[in-house]
């Protein structure tokens, strides 16, 4: 068959855009940025680089809708023709585009969630805190859903894990190009106006175009913790305190503002960025006080602009709105501390007492931030309790609107942030505190690991004392496997600080990570919580304790179903202990972006959490590329924080906790056969002899640790003989890389075929909320992996026996979620992020081929050569172009 005319392919790339049934106001932005990308590419790019991007374009998708061997053959003879070169400007050329439709989809969104807020019979959805008071409420009776509502807690954790392949300057161009679609949405159509917009859009798609896309080298940690401020600066600093609001609004209708708030802040903000050393030796003692100094800097410059923004507005005089008794002897108090400036703003402001006692405030923020001894606040509390004698005050005037206004926005944001922003975590490996010791208790001359152990402790006890108790204090123990491992942290701690120092305060927290670890961790925690020092943290915390799971070792070890699995029953038997321990416990979840590290939709796998698990709490790390995701956008941030938290708040509604209950004990045999048959297909791959290295032949794994990701190392010290030390992240990027996405589902085809009663897996689907969540999400990820791509890269291995294990169970899987979830193929149900994937895929793979195309040759080259360096860059542009396409990474 011949290549398309130019006609033919235009017409063939026109049928496919137009069979996605796009929104039109969403088809419109692709079109109108996919045009400004085709004529940036003709006045930019080299000579006929846009003929050579559209000639792939119309053969991908060709072989994307009709399936056959030739039209497949059709797409990989334009890429091999390419010199390697014009291959790389190809891969930068989707990769752009993958760029500009991410933006186009990010910005519907915000589009849709515009346009519910502005329709009063949509502004609720099911899924929002509102919705799930509501229902809490006719279960439980109103008061005691209130109580639940105050109990609420959402705890994301920002970590710099290595999974954002975008680089900051890529992201701050796409911003750009976000604002100018809010422009074009605003503004009138046509005029001076609309072409300005239009020329600053097409220069803005040239500078993305012009922007390297791969970061010359790594980022430092103190790099990560600025890229991870961005955040806060931007959207949380706000976002957090409005999602608060409209709660509020909601919830208290025509009084809301003018009475006390129902809602009290249930966010926190954590983070591992500067804190997780396990792994890292970039991570010191010196980046994590570093890396507190940059935090409270960020916040207190925020809350000293927001202060002095609510003082200058209470332009309140002293006749119609008094001060109480108690705001006059504050006003004396904080002049007789800042005389000079408390004359100039009297002056100003000769009858507005709560005007001037806000700016006072202010100048007391400003001065912690300085570190001003003579004004600075000790603490938050010592400032909360300044702005709430304003707010009473305020209310005993018979002013509450401006009480529970701006005003209470900034409390809400000093109760949600402190001083300190996000709560710093530190985490360590328990082999390294073993070994340190060892060293110590043995009395040996003490090395620099050591020096640099016992130095982490004094930098929290420094930030603690700098910025209070909440600012760090939760130590992460890796590799949790005794009771010992956990007090180890004390004894560490004691050395660190002397017999004379007062230790900091410490919430030590296991981590069970590996298969085994979680079937070990209720008896370790039992153990742990007799130990002398953790009995007293307990006794001064209320009995509350915290426990994290790790999600991508025990999947790496078991595989996806079984790791699953054991994370229920792990949950089930931890959550009842604590119940009958009368422990307020909280579960952490250490969940990746990626389906194989515990992603997906995080509201409908809190629903399947087992009973006593959640009781209101839910904490969960949020890293790389998910981070922008999820809380980049204002509007995007509010939605998810509203869905997380309803979610949460839903979890311990007595119906559910039944459901699920009642679920795992109907299927518990499902579970069983399911557990056993799919461990067993996944020891049939990784443990065969020679998986290790097939795996790095077969997947970009090893060049994964050439993309300057994140400072974090891609291995713990990995020879490709051993998979043992390999980190989830590389290994979920891998397998995602190759278009097989592996790690999300291998092993539930022979699951479910062991079960084979096709009536009860159905049944279960739609009762067991555990195994929906589980199947829904393999569907995701079997519909972004690709059989015929799959199939090229597997070839690369040589042995035809794994790559027919991996293709075989592919297929199987494939049937059988097809099977129970209806339809004639994946995503049937879910026609919306059907439509999603499938506009996508044939990009994607255009840009497998070209990264196909830089692996054989670095496979082929002998292997005592240098790689190719024009290789290895366009494997890393196609891996960047994946990622982005793909919209997941690690």
């Amino acid at each position: 068959m011949s290549s398309p005319t130019p006609t033919e392919t235009i017409d063939l790339v026109g049928r496919f855009d137009a069979g996605q049934e796009l929104p039109e106001s969403m088809r419109a932005d692709v079109r109108e940025l996919g045009s400004l990308l085709g004529r940036v590419l003709r006045e930019s790019g080299s000579e006929g680089l846009f003929d050579d991007v559209e000639r792939l374009r119309a053969a991908t998708i060709q072989a994307y809708t009709d399936h056959t061997a030739e039209a497949s053959e059709r797409a990989a003879r334009i890429v091999a023709g390419f010199s390697v070169a014009r291959a790389a400007e190809v891969a930068r050329a989707f990769t752009c585009y993958f760029h500009l439709v991410n933006l186009v989809e990010e910005h519907h969104r915000v589009r849709v969630l515009r346009a519910r807020d502005a329709d009063p019979a949509r502004q609720e959805s099911s899924d929002s805190i509102v919705a799930a008071f509501t229902r809490l409420a006719d279960e439980i009776g109103e008061q005691s859903a209130r109580e639940r509502l105050r109990q609420l807690r959402f705890h994301p954790v920002f970590t710099a894990h290595p999974t954002e392949a975008r680089r900051r300057a890529v992201s701050t161009s796409i911003r750009r190009l976000s604002d100018l679609l809010d422009e074009v949405d605003a503004g009138p159509r046509g005029g001076s106006d609309e072409r300005r917009v239009r020329r600053r859009m097409l220069e803005e798609v040239d500078t993305l175009w012009r922007t390297a896309p791969l970061r010359a080298e790594k980022p430092s940690p103190t790099d990560e913790v600025r890229a991870v401020m961005a955040v806060f600066d931007d959207t949380l600093y706000t976002a957090v305190p409005d999602t608060y609001r409209r709660v509020d609004d909601a919830l208290q209708g025509a009084d809301a503002g003018r009475v006390a708030p129902l809602v009290t802040p249930f966010v926190r903000i954590g983070t591992w960025v500067g804190g997780d050393r396990d792994g890292n030796p970039f991570v010191t003692a010196k980046v994590t006080r570093k890396a507190a100094g940059i935090a409270a800097e960020h916040v207190l410059r925020g809350l000293e602009r927001t202060t002095s923004r609510v003082g200058r507005s209470l332009t309140l005089d002293a006749g119609s709105t008094p001060p109480s008794e108690a705001l006059t002897a504050q006003w004396h108090r904080l002049r007789a501390a800042d005389e000079d400036a408390a004359a100039d703003i009297a002056k100003r402001s000769p009858a507005e007492p709560h005007r001037r006692i806000m700016l006072l405030i202010a100048r007391r923020i400003e001065a912690t931030r300085t570190r001003n001894a003579d004004l600075a606040y000790r603490d938050p509390d010592e400032l909360i309790a300044d702005l709430t004698t304003v707010q009473h005050s305020l209310i005993d005037a018979g002013a509450q609107r401006h009480a529970y206004g701006g005003l209470q926005q900034l409390i809400w944001q000093v109760q949600t942030f402190g001083f300190h922003l996000a709560e710093l975590e530190v985490r360590q490996h328990s082999q390294v505190h073993r070994r340190v010791l060892e060293q110590l208790e043995a009395g040996d001359e003490r090395s620099d690991e050591t020096e640099e152990v016992l130095d982490v402790f004094r930098s929290i006890a420094f930030v603690q004392e700098r910025f209070g108790p909440r600012a760090a204090g939760r130590y992460i123990v890796s590799f949790t496997q005794s009771a010992e491992d956990l007090a180890n942290v004390h004894r560490l701690a004691r050395h660190a600080m002397g017999p004379d120092a007062a230790a900091p305060v410490l919430d030590v927290i296991p981590l069970f990570e590996t298969f085994a670890d979680l079937q070990a961790a209720p008896g370790v925690l039992a153990e742990i919580v007799e130990h002398p020092e953790f009995a007293a943290r307990l006794a001064a915390t209320g009995r509350r304790l915290e426990v994290m799971l790790g999600y991508s070792d025990s999947s790496k070890d078991v595989g996806p179903v079984a790791a699953t699995l054991a994370l229920y029953e792990a949950q089930a038997k931890i959550g009842a202990w604590a119940k009958d321990e009368g422990i307020e416990l909280t579960l952490f979840h250490g969940r990746g972006g990626a389906l194989g590290r515990g992603g997906g939709p995080a509201n409908s796998a809190i629903l399947a959490q087992p009973p006593h698990s959640v009781e209101s709490r839910f904490k969960l790390t949020e890293q790389g590329e998910v981070i922008f995701a999820r809380y980049g956008d204002r509007h995007i941030a509010m939605r998810h924080i509203d869905q997380v938290a309803a979610a949460t708040l839903l979890a311990s509604a007595p119906s559910n906790e039944r459901r699920n209950e009642e679920a795992a004990a109907r299927y518990a045999a499902v579970a069983a056969t399911m557990d056993r048959a799919s461990r067993q297909r996944f020891f049939d791959l990784v443990k065969a002899e020679g998986f290790a290295p097939w795996f790095a032949t077969v997947t970009p794994m090893e060049e994964v640790g050439l993309l300057a990701l994140g400072s974090r190392p891609a291995r713990r010290g990995l020879s490709v003989e051993s998979l043992e030390d390999l980190r989830a992240i590389p290994w979920v990027f891998a397998w995602t890389q190759a278009r097989i996405n592996l790690a999300g589902w291998f092993g539930l085809g022979s699951a479910l075929a062991a079960v084979s009663d096709e009536a009860v897996l159905r049944e279960a689907y739609e009762q067991w909320p555990l195994l929906r969540t589980m199947i829904d999400n393999v569907a995701m990820s079997l519909a972004k992996a690709d059989e015929r791509i799959a199939r090229a890269y597997l070839a690369l291995g040589d042995r035809d026996d794994l790559a027919a294990l991996v293709l075989d169970e592919m297929a199987l899987t494939r049937e059988w979620v097809i099977r129970i979830t209806g339809g004639d193929e994946l995503l049937a149900n879910r026609p919306i992020l059907g439509r999603a994937v499938k506009m996508r895929s044939p990009y994607v793979d255009a840009l497998s081929l070209l990264q196909l195309r830089a692996l054989r040759a670095l496979r082929d080259a002998p292997h005592d050569a240098a790689p190719e360096p024009e290789l290895q860059r366009l494997l890393l542009l196609s891996v960047s172009g994946v990622a982005a396409g793909l919209q997941n990474t690690g």
